[in-house]
């Protein structure tokens, strides 16, 4: 088969946004505390300066979706966001009914741009709850309260945003299934469209991994879990992703774009891209740090390294993605996302279905319940 055709499949955009006011003691992501005034006017240069590089890698399609990550984006103004927006319309154009993500933490100064971030364009807020409790935003190192969650999300309510997910996180230090479901109750009290729920997991290199916390014992956190998806069930949330539910209709659109292997452009430091062009699947990986970010954007090229991923990679690259999507995916999807015959899935198919990890469903890739559990494995047999 020739590969897939770039008019054919959906296209994202990404902008990462690397800093933050504190690093969280549990956080491995590509963020940075930075002493003094944030450099948002050279940021946004180089931000501007990469997507006028990379903007025909699109093949001429609008995006669906703009994703503003991070790092903590609303540390940033509205100015940013507007003129970022403004390139991304002129240079690849947004569709009509682009949905446009902003990452923001609940403190008090952020809340208060919540208007001006409305009127810039977004139209999706993403906001870092993580618990409505104040000893355990301490004992995660947040910077902000539980009052401050409420009030920032009364703010994005009054500002005009209807669409909002909220993040809560679980297996906290001393807590218990009960605690968790008391929590999250105190989260549907707030009325968002989305709901992402992490587990607290310890990760190299991060404050916790160096001193780690006392955690809740695997049963434990087994049972929390179960305990919370039938709580976000009740209240009327598909869990359609491995840590996302949502409310009929509200599903992250930008997301769902990753885990059904479409393209996104990435732009900012650190970010990843994934492009589909005439010679096939192009793989981009910005510089990580924001300052070599910057200068390597003054030169010219931020990008630490580009590549066009051979055939042998596809299914694993699919799988990695389709298979967390809780219903999965047509099976031919794997065809037209990649070009390649869907018969390159037959062998790990085979030996997970025999493990009773996939299910026997000839037209979709979709993990059963066993799967979802043991999603590492089911993967794995793909990319090996």
């Amino acid at each position: 088969m020739s590969p897939p055709r770039p008019a054919d499949l959906p296209l994202a955009v990404y902008v990462h946004v690397p800093f933050c006011l504190k690093k969280c003691p549990y956080c491995d992501f590509n963020s940075h505390t930075r002493e003094g005034t944030l450099p948002e006017a050279a940021y946004l240069e180089a931000v501007r300066a990469e997507l006028a590089r990379r903007a025909s890698w699109t093949g001429g399609r609008r995006a669906a979706s703009v994703f503003f990550g991070g790092g903590t984006p609303s540390l940033f103004g509205a100015d940013f966001f507007a003129a970022v927006l403004e390139d991304l319309d002129r240079e690849v154009g947004l569709a009509a009914d682009c949905e446009v993500t902003l990452e923001a933490n609940p403190g008090a100064s952020e809340a208060g741009r919540f208007a001006a971030y409305r009127e810039a364009g977004v139209n999706r807020l993403s906001i870092g709850v993580q618990s409505l409790e104040d000893d355990s935003l301490a004992r995660l190192g947040r910077v902000h309260s539980a009052a401050e969650a409420r009030g920032a999300v009364a703010a994005a309510r009054e500002a005009g945003f209807d669409n909002l997910n909220l993040d809560l996180m679980f297996g906290l230090p001393g807590q218990t299934p009960e605690g968790a479901v008391a929590d999250l109750e105190g989260l549907l009290a707030l009325d968002p469209e989305h709901v992402a729920l992490y587990q607290l997991t310890i990760e190299p290199n991060t404050v916790f991994a160096a001193r780690p916390p006392a955690l809740p014992d695997e049963d434990v956190v087994a049972d929390t879990e179960a305990a919370l998806r039938e709580r976000l069930a009740e209240a009327g949330f598909g869990h359609y992703e491995v840590s996302n539910h949502a409310r009929p209709g509200r599903a992250c659109r930008h997301n769902r774009n990753y885990w059904e292997f479409g393209d996104y452009l990435g732009l900012g430091a650190g970010a990843h891209g994934k492009l589909t062009t005439a010679d096939g699947i192009r793989r981009t990986r910005n510089y990580g740090g924001p300052d070599a970010y910057l200068r390597a954007a003054g030169e010219g090229d931020p990008a630490a390294e580009h590549r066009d991923l051979e055939a042998a990679e596809l299914p694993g690259e699919f799988a990695l993605n389709a298979l967390r999507l809780t219903e999965g995916v047509p099976t031919r999807l794997f065809e037209m996302r990649t070009g390649l015959p869907v018969d390159r899935l037959a062998g790990p198919r085979a030996e997970a279905e025999r493990l009773g990890l996939l299910d026997p469903d000839p037209e979709r890739l979709a993990p059963t319940a066993r799967g979802r559990a043991f999603l590492n494995d089911l993967v794995q047999l793909f990319l090996d």
